[in-house]
């Protein structure tokens, strides 16, 4: 049974990613697909506007047979380690064979030679690095700027021309750098990300819109219908069930004043432990709070933003303060040792037959729940953790039940 993997968030899922589902399985012949999503918290360091069960039900109905969960500390890092998270856990699933991602321009062979030439960080390049990050931009636009200038140091004028620095270009090339570094036997392939650019908040077609657009109807014009026509009736059905009980749409709001607890109560001395807080940011925040005009949390962000402190890198940051992410549990170390275990989201019935060869296949152990893992797993404490926080914010009910979700939950099965 040949088997593509994609790398998602299906925040929520939509009709650019039945088309990138439907794409993928053809241009790879594959009989079956395996999505590594991420869980409640998001790459952006955001809130899932859907809890995870509830996505991984819509990845199920919209076509995937296999659902895993990418843990949340490669599911809310920067690029680098977001695409080594989730491509070491397709690989080490055993039964991936190829795996799809979409790009702006659907062009391959620029991605494969800059990840081939920069995998291992020259000296030269990490110079580069340095150099653009001084002139004060953020790490993303850096890091493509230096791969452009040692590109084209090197020789390699038609990758050197390349637009690493758009946003689907940008996770690609890291795609294939943690595929190299990993000595990966996936094959990769992508497809050109068609009628609606990653971000693009107002929808130009019919049919496609990008998922911030998607969101955007959703959480600011509140409303689901305007939001039907862009989605399969699947996930429409599944957006229905959830709204009507309370549990969506969200976003950061339900989770501002559990951050502000969490800034508070600690010194800048204490917020400097946690991860991504650095170059002053500890100060920063405390100094911003009491001016601020209200506490939701849009003004918190607005008043911290700066060229340098991105909107995306500022939720990362208070993110990691919310769940109580240290530098400690974060480090590169850590991260490269990569994932110790595969969570079992939901499968299909094909979805079955690759669960019971995965078991006999997969380099890591396989989890239908966080209950009984064979032993500790730091990184499965922090998922559940993020679960329950996650469940404080949404769960509409007085009992903690949900909040344990993780430990008694089954996985999804789609008939």
């Amino acid at each position: 049974m040949r088997t593509v993997g994609l790398i998602v968030e299906y925040n929520p899922f939509h009709n650019g990613h039945l088309y990138h589902l439907q794409q993928s399985r053809k241009i790879t012949q594959a009989d079956a697909v395996v999505a590594v999503m991420s869980g409640h918290f998001l790459q952006r360091g955001e809130p899932a506007l859907l809890d995870k069960w509830a996505r991984t039900r819509m990845a199920l109905e919209g076509g995937c047979d296999l659902v895993i969960e990418l843990p949340v500390a490669y599911a809310t890092q920067a690029a680098e380690w977001f695409a080594y998270g989730a491509v070491s856990l397709l690989e080490a699933t055993g039964v991936v064979d190829s795996f799809c991602f979409g790009t702006e321009n659907g062009e391959l062979e620029p991605l494969l030679q800059a990840a081939e030439i920069v995998a291992n960080e020259p000296q030269a390049f990490k110079t580069l690095l340095k150099q653009h990050l001084q002139t004060g931009i953020s790490y993303p636009s850096a890091y493509s700027s230096a791969i452009t200038a040692y590109l084209s140091e090197q020789g390699y004028a038609s990758a050197a021309n390349f637009p690493f620095s758009l946003p689907n270009h940008t996770l690609a090339l890291h795609y294939l750098i943690a595929l190299k570094r990993l000595g990966g036997k996936m094959e990769p392939f992508t497809i050109t990300r068609e009628k609606a650019q990653y971000n693009q908040d107002t929808p130009t077609d019919s049919l496609i819109a990008s998922a911030t657009a998607i969101r955007k109807l959703l959480l600011e014009q509140r409303s689901l219908e305007e939001a039907r026509a862009y989605v399969p009736e699947t996930t429409y059905r599944i957006l229905t069930q959830e709204w009507s009980a309370g549990r969506c749409p969200i976003s950061w709001e339900p989770f501002t004043d559990a951050l502000l607890h969490g800034i508070v109560t600690r010194s800048p001395a204490e917020l400097t432990l946690m991860h991504e807080i650095s170059e002053g940011l500890e100060h920063r925040l405390l100094n911003a709070l009491p001016k601020l005009a209200s506490r939701q949390f849009e003004d918190l962000l607005e008043a911290l933003k700066t060229k340098r402190y991105t909107r995306t890198k500022l939720q990362r940051a208070l993110l990691a303060i919310l769940l109580g992410h240290n530098k400690a549990d974060l480090t590169q170390e850590k991260l490269a040792s990569g994932v110790e275990y595969i969570r079992v989201l939901g499968f299909t019935e094909k979805g079955k037959h690759l669960l019971r060869r995965m078991r006999k296949s997969a380099e890591l152990p396989v989890l239908l729940s966080a209950a009984r893992p064979p032993k500790p797993f730091r990184y499965l404490e922090l998922d559940t953790q993020a679960s329950s926080v996650y469940m404080l914010g949404v769960s509409k009910t007085s009992s903690p039940q949900p909040l344990f979700r993780d430990y008694t939950d089954k996985p999804i099965a789609v008939e």
